[in-house]
């Protein structure tokens, strides 16, 4: 299936308002902490990479490898970590409150930039 123009555009512009958001938790409050979360989101896609081939398909298998499901809960790990990283910051008082929640808007809006990225390559009428 080849993705229409519009869809990658879209996509790619979800992309770029996660790492905006990623950027401005850190600039506006002066306070460069928040982007430790942005080393998960890197972290995050690497087993589907290393251990389901590119695919993201192996994650909803019931499918009982140890291979896949080493790679079930590193994706688990890093995707809570991405969550994790901003809340302990804060309760560590490095960061301020709105700095952390613009970290979290940041997740959600990649988080929904993948599931719609992942619908696009399952649905050919998307």
């Amino acid at each position: 299936m080849v993705m229409t123009v519009e869809v990658l555009a879209g996509l790619a512009f979800m992309f770029s308002t996660s790492i905006l958001l990623q950027i401005l938790a850190c600039a506006l409050y002066s306070n460069w902490w928040p982007m430790l979360s942005a080393l998960m989101y890197v972290v995050v896609p690497m087993p589907c990479l290393f251990f389901g081939g590119g695919s993201t398909s192996f994650l909803t298998s019931r499918e009982s490898n140890g291979w896949i499901n080493g790679a079930k809960f590193l994706t688990g790990f890093s995707a809570v970590g991405s969550i994790a990283i901003p809340a302990i910051l804060h309760h560590a008082n490095l960061i301020e409150a709105g700095a952390m929640w613009i970290a979290f808007t940041s997740f959600f809006v990649l988080v929904c930039t993948v599931l719609c990225y992942h619908r696009a390559n399952l649905d050919e009428d998307w």
